[in-house]
């Protein structure tokens, strides 16, 4: 085997695309888009996976980084570190899994703005090359990576902003000695910014919280594979959401939320849309050529008015989330949500579940998929988070 290329496409389909919408071929439009570095796609936290991959506009936690990091500027707590682990893909292998870290810190005494970080590490597993005999010649582990740094502050009492800086590696590939066959990982940079407005109305006796967000993500270079010759964009995504929370009795909460998330790539031209003549090819060829040389930034504009299908085929891109969650004074939780991805862009629809308790210094978040189709490899997913209140440690380490 000289290379992984087929293997490598096939993983990031799995982890992206329903085989329930790889068998589509309605009128040949299942066209979704592709990026690089997909894993970056997968929400990392329980908490948002249990309400349907959403969290824009709920209120911050330690993993606020992923999806809305401007959030961190009105944190209850001064700092917070959180752990994440996901299982993926479980039903069709066993050593596939996203590991997250997160944390943040308020800076100044005026509590209006924060430091945050994040580590995200995707393992593929393990995969072994084989020769044209079928015998084991390596055995490698490919994986993705990203490392971020952000910064978020309060510029009134209800609204923040914030920015996030990152730095992406992508391994998928391998060496072969042998062969003389050497390959490196891929390197991107990216960059994050987002904003967060709260309030507060009067309903009826009630004081209610409503929320809005959105955080536009991933903005950078592009990924590199295969020594440059296969560049691809990464998965910038623009994010709006909102969220409204009232009390149900004294202690009692519950907060109703909806995301709405696309991405900002162009659609990459398919050769069925253009005419089988020489003169049809050739426009192919050039709408291909177009499409690998746009830059990132031209990227996100014709994002907005790329698709062949036009108007109808962009509202296709855009995805939803619907989630709740309920909170006994914020010691008991109890989430539920539904994500939607049209059949043609992807065909991932999934409800989510979910619970977590919380003490004074820990909360333990889990959550679980099932998807719609009982065919997907995404059904069943399982998600943990645990997360630290520095807070609630330094009181507990003070009392002694």
């Amino acid at each position: 085997m000289k290379k992984l290329k087929a293997l490598v496409v096939a993983l990031l389909a799995l982890i992206i695309v329903s085989p329930v919408a790889l068998a589509l071929d309605i009128k040949n439009e299942f066209n979704p888009i592709q990026t690089g570095v997909t894993s970056l796609s997968i929400a990392p936290d329980a908490r948002g996976a249990s309400m349907g991959d959403l969290g824009v506009a709920t209120d911050p936690d330690a993993n606020s980084q992923y999806w809305n990091p401007s959030k961190y500027a009105f944190a209850y707590s001064n700092a917070a570190v959180s752990l994440s682990y996901t299982p993926w893909l479980r039903k069709l292998v066993n050593d596939i899994f996203l590991a997250n870290l997160n944390g943040y810190w308020k800076l100044g005494g005026n509590d209006n703005q924060a430091l945050s970080a994040s580590l995200r590490y995707f393992s593929l597993g393990e995969v072994n090359t084989t020769d044209g005999s079928g015998v084991t010649t390596q055995s490698l582990n490919p994986y993705e990576m990203a490392l971020d740094l952000g910064y978020s502050r309060k510029l009134s009492e209800s609204f923040s902003m914030g920015v996030v800086f990152r730095y992406i590696y992508s391994d998928l590939g391998f060496s072969d000695s042998y062969a003389g066959d050497q390959t490196t990982g891929a390197s991107a940079f990216s960059a994050d910014i987002s904003g967060y407005y709260t309030s507060y109305p009067i309903i009826g006796r009630n004081e209610c919280q409503w929320s809005w967000g959105w955080n536009i993500s991933n903005i950078g270079t592009k990924v590199s594979y295969n020594n440059g010759e296969d560049p691809a964009f990464l998965p910038t995504n623009l994010r709006i959401g909102t969220a409204f929370t009232f009390p149900l009795a004294d202690y009692h909460n519950l907060t109703l939320a909806l995301d709405l998330n696309k991405l900002l790539v162009p659609t990459r031209p398919r050769e069925s849309d253009f005419d089988d003549t020489t003169e049809g090819q050739q426009a192919y060829l050039d709408a291909l050529e177009e499409w690998e040389d746009m830059s990132p930034i031209s990227g996100i504009f014709n994002s907005f008015s790329d698709a062949p299908g036009g108007a109808k085929e962009e509202l296709r891109e855009i995805n939803y989330s619907i989630g709740a969650e309920y909170n006994y004074n914020q010691q008991f939780f109890l989430r539920a949500g539904y994500f939607h991805e049209n059949e043609f862009k992807g065909n991932r629809q999934y409800f989510g579940f979910g619970a977590g308790f919380a003490l004074n210094v820990v909360r333990l978040d889990a959550s679980y998929m099932i998807a719609t189709a009982q065919t997907s490899p995404l059904d069943q997913t399982l998600r943990f988070s645990l997360t630290f209140d520095m807070d609630g440690l330094k009181e507990l380490l003070g009392k002694r």
